[in-house]
């Protein structure tokens, strides 16, 4: 079509037919809509079309799709439009409905374009969730602005609907489900008939459903006209009484006792944005609560192997702190983070999304140590206290005590307005000795302690081996050193739970760790979730697992360390809201740990969520771009969006060569590509098949082969593959739920109840 050309067809409705096409002059990526051929019938429409059609190219704004052009090539009029990727809104409701936060963020950049196209006197006319795009960015966009009003059949539409009965108002301009009434009946719509419509898609949004239903026109027609639909918070509990309202005010059938404007939704809606980002302040950081974050301390000993020992220092103050009520503390991950990097402090408090930050130094010489700290205030630099300490090792843990007590004091003397006298010293000093349990009475065996973990934290065969015999070293000086028997036991389940060790010794060992553990200190928090993650990797013990992470997140809410893997175990026992609830909670208290992210966009990919699961799981890659597994999640995720070619693109960089050939063979498969999933599966199972089983089983489901899927899984329970304990919310198994296969397998799990 003269220099545009056509690609591939992108849709049709009632204004044309829609293609994606190349401008060859400019080399850039163009809609093209072909107009009705009535259009161009009348010369007076035709002129009224264009002239309309220069205001709708002038809104020029962001969340609205911008018009190009209006050319005519050997009489077929078409515009030219931007080219928006993405999903539309009807793609991304879900049954139950948005979480509230996502709402707000899709319908107030929405309501953003309301307002600008109405203040120029543009109506849509067609204001649906097909006709809202939302970018592989994130950024939403309306498409098809005013071309309704543009059309010039309102005036025949109308005549047709005043005259005829409801079986006939398919005529009328615009989509049924989405009509005020006064476009139903043929009357003048204006403005205020995009608020209607906007009532009705943000009550699909928070409900999954629209408000009036029908199985005709003519039935969803007669609801608009005369039903009233079910309340939003009947069919919700967990939404503001503020949203219902909202809704209820857009849905008034009189345009005169409707909401009058735009602008009016928009304020109501940021109103509502306000709120919820102040509940979930208050839900994280409640009164009373100071944020601080530990950087690792500067080691300025003679020898660099020492690093370990200021590395050690830093760690167990963040350890000792998280416990202390009315601190929030960032996780270590999140903190050593920035190790050794120039970074702004206040820099680093917004990443970390804490008040406060506390450095220092070590210098160690022999016996002897100093020690200086200084807590500073991330707003405005200012110290709000600094000390240094002098002395030996005996006297480590007297130091990190009064290190504790003092940023305790201050944080709640400075920041929360507590008077500093003591009796409060004292409750600080109290509570920081509670914490402080667990620990090692012998400096020879803490120093030890210090070290495993400094080799632990590479997380490598050898570096895991290591650990483990300087915390056997340090318990041999200190038997009753209950901390270092649970790193002993996070240690071995870390060599079982990746194949470095046989499976079932491994898991017994950790398991014996952990209890001796508990049984000197009842009271570790990350004890109770590491004998957790045993009961469910290991036992299938699923009651008993959820009883080890009740148990550990009472002691600790906030720990990160406990939040992933008690969301791992909602998440594999199905519940998918929890799990998600749990992770966001974990990438609150740990924002630059990957893995909070990559396993929140795996629960939400098996919710359906899949472009909030894009989201995170590109998060997750932003922070650790070669982890393991994060570039095939997201490959099949941006497969199950329907970009096939970005899928490939992205599963080519996973690091990890079965979890690359499992990805690949279910991306080829689902691209039509039979060949190359064939060679990716025959790969696998040559390679992969004792410890990818459930991978196997996986790929074998997508194909919609049962039989050698059921076979699979049989054999990843034979290899007691922890892979399997993802089986219940796994997609790839949803058109076997009913295969009576599928419950007696679910049964043999324990998953029975």
């Amino acid at each position: 079509m003269g220099t545009y050309e056509i690609v591939g067809t992108l849709g049709a409705g009632g204004m044309g037919e829609v293609y994606r096409a190349k401008d060859l002059r400019l080399g850039r990526e163009v809609a093209v809509k072909v107009l009705p051929a009535e259009l161009s019938s009348s010369a007076d429409r035709l002129a009224r079309f264009e002239r309309e059609a220069r205001t709708v190219a002038g809104l020029n704004h962001p969340n609205i799709v911008t018009l190009h052009s209006v050319e005519d090539e050997d009489g077929i009029r078409f515009l030219t439009m931007e080219l928006v990727k993405g999903q539309t809104l009807s793609e991304l409701v879900t049954p139950g409905g948005l979480p509230l936060p996502r709402v707000l963020e899709l319908t107030i950049p929405l309501t953003d374009a309301l307002v600008a196209a109405h203040e120029r006197g543009i109506v849509h006319r067609d204001l649906k969730p097909g006709n809202v795009m939302v970018t592989r960015e994130g950024r939403v966009k309306v498409l098809d602005f005013g071309l309704a009003k543009m059309s010039g059949m309102e005036d025949e539409a109308a005549t047709i609907a005043a005259t005829s009965p409801i079986s006939e108002i398919g005529q009328v301009l615009g989509t049924i489900p989405y009509m005020a009434p006064e476009q139903l009946k043929g009357e003048t719509v204006d403005a205020r008939s995009d608020l209607f419509a906007m009532g009705i898609l943000l009550y699909e949004l928070v409900t999954g459903r629209r408000p009036f239903g029908g199985e005709t026109s003519i039935d969803i027609g007669h609801a608009i006209l005369r039903g009233t639909p079910e309340p939003i918070d009947q069919v919700r509990k967990d939404l503001p009484n503020a949203l219902e309202q909202l809704v209820t005010r857009c849905l008034e059938k009189d345009p005169r006792k409707r909401i009058q404007t735009a602008l009016e939704v928009n304020n109501e809606l940021r109103r509502m944005r306000k709120a919820t980002e102040r509940a979930e302040t208050a839900e994280k950081d409640p009164a009373g609560t100071a944020t601080i974050a530990v950087l690792p301390f500067v080691n300025r000993s003679a020898s660099a192997d020492d690093e370990y020992f200021s590395d050690g220092l830093a760690d167990e103050l963040i350890n000792v702190l998280a416990k202390i009520n009315g601190l929030r503390v960032s996780a270590r991950t999140s903190s050593f983070h920035f190790k050794g990097k120039d970074v702004e402090l206040s820099e680093m408090g917004k990443a970390l999304n804490v008040a406060t930050i506390l450095e220092g130094s070590v210098r160690k010489a022999g016996n002897r140590v100093r020690i200086s700290v200084q807590l500073v205030k991330v707003e405005d630099g200012f110290h709000l206290w600094s000390e240094t300490y002098d002395r030996t090792l005996e006297d480590i843990f007297a130091v990190q005590d009064d290190i504790a007590h003092s940023v305790v004091k201050e944080l709640r003397a400075k920041l929360l307005g507590e008077a500093a006298d003591s009796d409060a010293s004292g409750e600080a000093r109290a509570e920081v000795a509670k914490a402080a349990k667990g620990r090692a009475s012998n400096p020879e065996a803490y120093r030890l302690f210090l070290q495993a973990r400094h080799v632990l934290g590479r997380r490598t065969k050898e570096d895991t081996v290591a650990g483990i015999q300087y915390l056997k070293d340090a318990l041999e000086l200190d038997a009753e050193f209950a901390l270092a028997w649970r790193d002993l036991g996070s240690a071995y389940a870390l060599q079982a739970g990746v194949g470095w060790t046989q499976g079932a010794e491994g898991f017994e060992r950790a398991r014996e760790a952990v209890e001796r553990a508990l049984s000197l200190e009842p009271e570790l928090a990350e004890g109770h979730a590491t004998l957790g993650w045993i009961r469910m990797n290991y036992d299938w013990d699923w009651r008993g697992a959820e009883a080890s992470f009740r148990r550990a997140l009472e002691l600790e809410p906030g720990n990160a360390r406990v939040l992933v893997p008690a969301g791992v175990l909602a998440a594999n026992l199905g519940r998918l809201d929890e799990g998600i609830s749990l992770y966001r909670r974990a990438a609150a208290q740990d924002p630059l740990r990957a893995s909070a992210f990559s396993n929140l966009g795996l629960v939400l990919d098996a919710a359906g969520r899949h472009d909030e699961a894009e989201v995170e799981l590109r998060r997750a890659l932003m922070l650790a771009p070669l982890g393991t597994g994060n570039h095939s999640l997201l490959s099949i995720n941006l497969v199950r969006q329907g970009r096939g070619e970005e899928a490939l693109a992205e599963v080519r960089k996973e690091p990890v060569p079965a979890l690359r050939l499992w990805a690949l063979a279910i991306i080829c498969h689902a691209m039509g590509q039979p060949g190359e999933s064939d060679r990716a599966l025959e790969e696998l199972l040559e390679k992969w098949s004792d410890g990818g089983a459930f991978q196997i089983a996986e790929v074998f489901a997508e194909r919609g082969n049962a039989d050698a899927a059921f076979e699979w899984l049989e054999r990843a329970h034979a290899q007691h593959d922890s892979g399997i304990c993802e089986i219940k919310p796994s997609p790839s198994f949803r058109s076997f739920h009913g295969d009576p296969r599928w419950a007696a397998f679910l049964r043999k799990m324990g998953f029975d109840e």
